[in-house]
Formats: structure tokens, sequence, C-alpha cells
């Protein structure tokens, strides 16, 4: 069983920047891939990143290089730095993790970003 706790979201003004974080725990053995999501109201949830127990990075297009994911393994910790907020940012965040092998898949509960004037 693995456990995953997002924090760091809040209101922010267009522009501005947030880190995410995501903190795990629990039963969690390489390989394995994490990923941050986002679901805005009334919309699909939707992939922003991933980073593999390896520590390779992925990222959506609609990145565009505003979005970084890192990992502080002492911590057990990743975190999603956002930069340049944009209105269309706001969304609940959550943190995944999935196994290689055996395939479990793992949820956070979310955490809200609200970019707004």
């Amino acid at each position: 069983q693995v456990q995953l706790v997002e924090s760091g979201g809040g209101l922010v003004q267009p522009g501005g920047s947030l880190r995410l974080s995501c903190a795990a725990s629990g039963n969690i053995f390489s390989p394995y891939v994490m990923g941050w999501y986002r679901q805005a109201p009334g919309k699909q949830r939707e992939l922003v990143g991933t980073i593999t127990s390896g520590g390779k990075t992925n990222y959506a297009d609609f990145v565009e290089g505003r979005f970084t994911i890192a990992r502080d393994n002492a911590a057990n910790t990743v975190y999603l730095q956002i930069n340049s907020l944009k209105p269309e940012d706001t969304a609940v965040y959550y943190c995944n993790l999935r196994h290689y092998v055996g395939g479990a898949s793992y949820w956070g509960q979310g955490t809200q970003v609200t970019v707004s004037s």
C-alpha cells in the first residue's frame, strides 16, 4: 500500500509561482513512475508530467517549459514547480504513483491551485 499526500496549492495571481509537494509513504518499490495530473472544473483530468524512479522526466506539450518536476529522495517527496501561472492553470492537482511490476496505481487527495487577479 502507498499513501500520497499533496500540498502547496493556494490562490496566486497570474504570473506568480507555486511549488506543489507530494509526500509518498508505504510500500514503494522500483521501478515506478510518478505523475502530476490536474483537473479543472468541467474538464477531464489531464497529465501534466511524469518522473520515473530513475529520475527521467517527461511533460505534456502545454507545459511549454513552465512546469518542472523534481524529487527529494531523502524526504520521499516529489515536487511540481509552476512558474508564470495562468488563469487556465486553475485546477485540482493530483499526484499518482504506478508500479511497473504488478501495475498497482495510487492517487493522492489533490491540492487546489487557483490563479486569479
